[in-house]
């Protein structure tokens, strides 16, 4: 049918189709139903009615994967050098990957034991632990760093990106040493927004590829990701007696029904069950 010649009923159709036959997930039913609405709206300018009654897709409740820490280990002496370093940070402070990516110089507080990160899910901040074994090796990265940002100072390419109109109110940050990523990309790229080429973040697939490597070698069948270190940073605290407050908090949780998800994967505890 020509989508002009087509009314609510028909739209209602289609959304029904998808639940019903196709078994397609949620959100992918709520893309079509975004996709049609911009249609029927923007493009074609044309009041179609309700249809809000349609049969919805059913979203699964799905259960966070989490590896036991002879799993962490395993997949740690896997890794090695900068993928390494990043890994034992994901696991040792529960940050997100892109945070991780986004972490910046003047982020990394020794003398309160913490980083700070900025403009998390949600766009709010928090503080996560600075694990202690984590320290040492951070200084010397940082002083690698260092030295890959003054070659960069002698080319003229030293400048960043930063977060919103800071380039315009504080004009030399983007400069500063204090605003550099703590993992920088290993080339320069162009910013697709400002023209600009300079050194970005590290891509996430960097870490992603040399993580999938590092299961596979280590035999591992669970399905590890990047994202599996916040997992079990989470529950490893609560198995280790830490309120869920203060984990709720650490992960920058809104609600803490979201962090109550990480009770039903203990393997010991109050909600430890033994089979019979």
């Amino acid at each position: 049918r020509k989508p002009s010649t087509m009314e609510a009923r028909h739209v209602k159709e289609f959304l029904k189709h998808l639940a019903e036959e196709r078994q397609v997930a949620a959100s992918t039913q709520n893309q079509a139903l975004n996709a049609v609405v911009f249609l029927f709206k923007t493009v074609m300018k044309k009041e179609i009615g309700d249809f809000s009654d349609f049969q919805r897709a059913r979203r699964g409740v799905r259960l966070p994967v989490v590896a036991s820490r002879g799993e962490i280990k395993s997949v740690m002496e896997n890794l090695g050098g900068r993928e390494k370093f990043m890994a034992g940070l994901l696991y040792g402070t529960g940050m997100r990957i892109n945070e991780l990516l986004r972490l910046r110089i003047q982020d990394v507080d020794y003398e309160q034991n913490r980083l700070v990160v900025r403009g998390g899910k949600g766009d709010k901040d928090r503080y996560v632990p600075f694990p202690a074994k984590m320290r040492d090796e951070m200084r010397e990265w940082l002083n690698r760093r260092r030295a890959e940002y003054e070659g960069d100072k002698a080319k003229g390419m030293h400048e960043v990106e930063v977060p919103h109109a800071l380039a315009k109110k504080y004009p030399k940050a983007p400069m500063e040493w204090r605003w550099q990523y703590v993992f920088a990309a290993d080339e320069y790229s162009k910013d697709p927004r400002s023209g600009h080429v300079r050194r970005h973040h590290l891509d996430e697939q960097v870490l992603q590829r040399a993580v999938r490597k590092a299961v596979a070698d280590a035999g591992l069948t669970i399905r590890f990701t990047p994202h599996c270190f916040r997992h079990s940073f989470a529950t490893h605290l609560l198995e280790a007696g830490q309120d869920i407050r203060t984990v709720q908090q650490l992960l920058g949780h809104a609600n803490v029904e979201t962090t109550m998800v990480y009770t039903h994967v203990l393997n010991k505890g109050p909600m430890g069950v033994v089979s019979p």
